[in-house]
């Protein structure tokens, strides 16, 4: 055993736990936290401009790299509730991330001390636990519980409340004994599995739907060898996206009313039965339940009792870690197969892939000012195939997940419930801490770029560079899309004259704000690009900027002001707004004649 402040039990712990990164903003409530992590030296820090940040950031350094937790830190009051919007991003998503807060000396804590704030009880709705730590003797098993809490059942942000006379008051604590807790998940059994494949083998036309738990599970490369053992095609959800390569023949599209694609929609629709494992049934992915589940059988495979059956009844629920279900699901396959017990489904997986190749919408516009499918297809060509693209919400996001492609996990770092503006420029910055080798690519619009934008004087700083790809068109333009439904367009405008603009940028100036000037000051490189055959060329020389001055590189597009993105009301009703890349030799009643739309 040895003596040692409260706070320094406190950091011990998250060295044997494997923190190594942390992010966040000191403050007089948090500084004896603070003094051991700079005593021990263990932890690196990066420190953020806004609170709220350094929580985005620790969800992106999580969501980066398999078996991760992201650390952020602030001090009392407002700090904790600036980092409320980043727990809840978190716990939406499954993401574990772990928040610690000082707060004022317990004496203090009822009589409205400067900065002092029940944050316990804010976090609680949007944590797997908060807790404000009252007895010096607890921290270290809080920590400990905290740990245990984020990796068990369902992965998700926990906070940790320090009173300030907590963290300086000595205990005795021996390091060298501790061990993390067992974690626990459950997992599906032989007979559950069994029952599964036996219902998809019944089926003509049936379909894996992959979440964000197969990722978060690490088990893309089960999925893949099940799908391949089966011959059953894969829809990623959003929060799924690269757990089956883009290029896969088995890989059939995406489902939704917005970050969907047609023969996803399509394949869906024409499809009988749906094995759904590690997915929650979000609404942007399914529509009404109605349509979604009209004529199809359903199997749900989830690591949360209580998701089973939240959105709609499925047929039979599973409930398990993603990873342990596929292990068995992969086992009890190849036997079958062995066995000659596994059912061809070449036919219906050969016209999944026919929609895949027939079913595209146009992204080749040549048009002044830029039209956003542009972008994405020149990012396709400019970034190599092992990209990580990182990015929130609107129409660049829904746009994004339209037409760019992803090629493994990991690879598409998405805010999937929550969607909070803001949330790009941090969430790549704590990608880019957890691996400064890789491609990594932000993707704005305008509004999510300007919420937190001094964070990329944190990227310039502490040499984290990247790429942000920024598609200006100074609206909020998801927003000035849905108030379609209601005749208007208003205050979603964003464009100003902007009279400190030299004249020679012309029509640039009515944009409103000076990205590329802004960005430049907070120091980092910026280029801005109004000609669509200029947009390969800016990404490629943004690469090399960023690889030779090791910080953040924005390439500003100029965009048209109004662009509607496709997206509808119900998976077979999706407007498409512009002209789609229909390549069936007959259009679109070759298409309906080949059984292609349903």
């Amino acid at each position: 055993m040895a003596r040692m402040k409260a706070c320094m039990a406190a950091v011990l712990v998250l060295e044997k736990e494997g923190v190594t990164q942390a992010f966040g903003v000191p403050g007089a409530a948090i500084n004896p936290f603070y003094a051991a992590l700079r005593e021990r030296g263990s932890v690196a820090h990066v420190l953020a401009r806004h609170v709220e940040a350094a929580s985005h950031m620790a969800e992106g350094y999580t969501r980066a790299r398999a078996g991760n937790i992201g650390v952020c830190i602030g001090t009392s009051g407002p700090a904790g509730t600036d980092m409320i919007t980043g727990l809840y991003s978190a716990g939406a998503d499954s993401i574990p991330i772990l928040c610690i807060t000082g707060q004022a000396p317990r004496a203090r804590m009822h009589k409205e001390d400067f900065q002092a704030v029940d944050i316990e009880s804010i976090a609680k709705p949007v944590t797997k636990w908060a807790v404000t730590v009252r007895e010096p003797a607890q921290v270290p098993r809080a920590f400990q519980q905290a740990f245990h809490l984020m990796r068990s059942g369902r992965p998700g942000p926990v906070l940790v409340d320090l009173p300030l006379d907590v963290q300086l008051a000595e205990i005795e604590f021996d390091i060298d004994t501790y061990e993390p807790l067992p974690v626990y998940k459950p997992a599906a059994t032989r007979k559950q599995v069994e029952k599964a494949l036996d219902m998809l083998a019944a089926a003509e036309k049936p379909l894996v739907v992959a979440g964000g738990g197969i990722i978060n599970a690490d088990a893309s490369e089960l999925l893949v060898e099940f799908a391949e053992l089966t011959g059953v095609p894969v829809i990623p959800t959003l929060m799924g996206w690269g757990s089956i390569p883009d290029d896969h023949p088995l890989m059939a599209g995406m489902c939704g009313l917005q970050t969907s694609h047609r023969y996803g929609n399509a394949t869906m629709l024409a499809s009988d039965f749906v094995l759904g494992i590690g997915n929650r049934w979000a609404n942007r992915h399914t529509g009404s339940v109605d349509v979604y589940t009209k004529g199809r059988t359903f199997v749900h495979v989830d690591i949360e009792p209580t998701q089973i059956g939240r959105v709609f009844m499925p047929d039979f629920g599973i409930v398990s870690d993603a990873k342990a279900a596929l292990e068995l699901f992969v086992q009890v396959a190849r036997e079958r197969r062995a066995a000659g017990r596994l059912r061809d489904y070449g036919e219906w997986a050969n016209r999944c892939a026919e929609r895949k190749r027939l079913m595209l919408r146009k992204s080749h516009f040549d048009d002044v000012p830029i039209k956003p499918m542009r972008v994405y297809e020149e990012m396709n060509a400019a970034f190599p195939r092992d990209t990580t693209y990182v990015t929130t919400i609107g129409l660049s996001q829904i746009a994004g997940a339209q037409f760019l492609h992803v090629y493994g996990p990991r690879r598409w770092i998405n805010c999937g419930q929550a969607g909070p503006l803001g949330w790009t420029i941090p969430a790549a910055l704590g990608v880019v801490a957890a691996d400064p080798t890789r491609t990594v690519v932000g993707l704005s619009g305008d509004y999510d770029f300007q919420f937190l934008i001094e964070e990329l004087a944190v990227g310039a700083q502490f040499r984290l560079p990247y790429v942000h790809v920024l598609v200006n068109n100074s609206y909020l333009g998801l927003i000035r899309q849905a108030q379609r439904g209601f005749s208007m367009d208003y205050c979603v405008q964003l464009a100003f004259e902007n009279e400190n603009m030299p004249e020679e940028d012309g029509e640039v100036r009515g944009y409103g704000v000076d990205h590329p000037t802004v960005v430049r000051g907070l120091g980092c490189k910026a280029l801005r690009v109004t000609d669509p055959d200029r947009i390969r060329p800016a990404l490629v020389e943004a690469q090399a900027l960023a690889r030779k001055h090791r910080v953040p590189v924005v390439v500003e597009v100029i965009l048209e002001k109004v662009t509607n993105i496709a997206m509808g009301t119900e998976i077979d009703n999706v407007m498409e707004f512009e002209a789609v890349d229909c390549r069936h030799p007959e259009g679109r009643a070759g298409l309906e004649l080949a059984g292609l739309l349903g």
